[in-house]
């Protein structure tokens, strides 16, 4: 099946990807998992190897390669087995820098894009809010013009990469009374007066420096708005469809990673004179996984296939995601069982992978937004369009 999808030139990619992760970023994870901060050198070396570049322009320094380039990049991500150290990647590579790609003026895509592919900046994206969560429309940030400048008041939530970012990508109400209808996206140095990040103690994705961020009459030059004024909603909801397939191909491999790992423990685990792996009871729970994650993974290639050839794959990649977190959730619950008391020990590798996965069904809105989106598709009818 892979085979359709994949060229040999993509995997002599992941076989490079592979190396790389294990020779610079894998010794080094147990200790980014105690401090949520990822040094400066190690994104500069992304950078140079060209993974923040793949699916971006070559006139701003990337490489302009199909999709598939990028889906190996996040699947390669998942079995390090940090959540937290792959989401600082792709929030930095997939949120932010989609945003200053499409909206952005070719200055500040000159400024901000160039510099993101060579790791020489980090972004984040400020959407969620403290009093918002999955409903968007509901922001209370503020961007007031005065002039030729926005001043910018209110607060985001659950940013990750939301505390050492160099710059910061910001949805705010520029026109409140509209309501979703009213919303902008602005771009901010991380030096900018007024800003200020508290990093946030999670349950999972310990390596990623996830922040509340405060904005207290910031103020900004005209200029660093992006797109048109009033015109971030829909630019938000747009770019949610390769959000959402990014998460969900990010929980098929980790839901693999996972079993391949328990697998190989069932194998070498004795019970009763012969490996647990001859047990029919847990033969059939890896069955019934195995068969869940190929049903996930083939239709994750398949709608990332289909957004590569410019299809508007809003309700495809909220399926995507909704199953595929799902299945991942189960999966490592199933993995812990099968390793027993050793699965519940943080020397192995599925408690962390327990704790980081949970965040699938929350992050890139909830399942039961979802559900909801789904709904009023299959059910009311309704139809999603780009922005124009």
């Amino acid at each position: 099946m892979e085979d359709r999808f994949f060229t040999e030139e993509h995997q002599l990619f992941r076989k490079s990807l592979q190396d790389f992760l294990q020779k610079e970023v894998v010794p080094n994870i147990d200790r980014w998992e105690k401090t949520a901060h990822i040094e400066s050198e190690v994104w500069r070396k992304f950078g140079d190897m060209g993974y923040f570049g793949l699916s971006y322009p070559e006139k701003y320094g990337g490489l302009n390669l199909d999709l598939f380039y990028t889906i190996i990049f996040l699947e390669e991500l998942q079995k390090i087995n940090s959540g937290g150290f792959a989401a600082a990647m792709w929030a930095h590579t997939y949120l932010a820098m989609t945003h200053v790609n499409k909206e952005g003026s070719e200055e500040i895509k000159q400024k901000y894009l160039t510099a993101s592919i060579t790791g020489e900046k980090v972004g984040c994206l400020c959407i969620t809010e403290p009093f918002g969560g999955s409903d968007v429309s509901g922001m209370r940030t503020t961007a007031v013009k005065q002039g030729d400048s926005y001043i910018i008041n209110g607060s985001k939530t659950f940013i990750t990469n939301g505390v050492y970012s160099d710059y910061l990508v910001v949805a705010a109400k520029t026109s409140p009374q509209l309501g979703n209808k009213g919303i902008s996206i602005f771009i901010m140095d991380r030096d900018t007066p007024g800003i200020s990040a508290t990093k946030l103690n999670k349950l999972g994705w310990r390596a990623s420096d996830t922040g509340e961020i405060a904005f207290d009459n910031v103020t900004i030059p005209a200029s660093q708005l992006m797109g048109e004024e009033n015109k971030g909603f829909p630019y938000i909801m747009q770019h949610f469809s390769l959000e959402r397939l990014v998460m969900a191909v990010n929980a098929h491999a980790r839901s693999e990673f996972a079993l391949q790992y328990t697998i190989q423990y069932m194998k070498e685990r004795q019970a009763f004179g012969q490996p647990i792996a001859k047990f029919q009871a847990l033969r059939h729970k890896v069955s019934q996984m195995a068969a869940e994650i190929e049903h996930c993974k083939t239709f994750n290639y398949m709608t990332a296939q289909r957004l590569q050839e410019g299809a508007y794959v809003v309700k495809e990649a909220t399926m995507a995601k909704l199953i595929s977190t799902k299945v991942a959730d189960e999966v490592m619950y199933q993995c812990l069982q099968l390793l027993g008391g050793y699965g519940y020990m943080e020397d192995y590798p599925l408690a962390r992978m327990f704790r980081d996965s949970r965040l699938g069904p929350i992050g890139g809105g909830t399942s039961e937004i979802l559900k909801e989106i789904i709904a009023k598709m299959v059910v009311d009818g309704k139809h999603y369009k780009p922005a124009t």
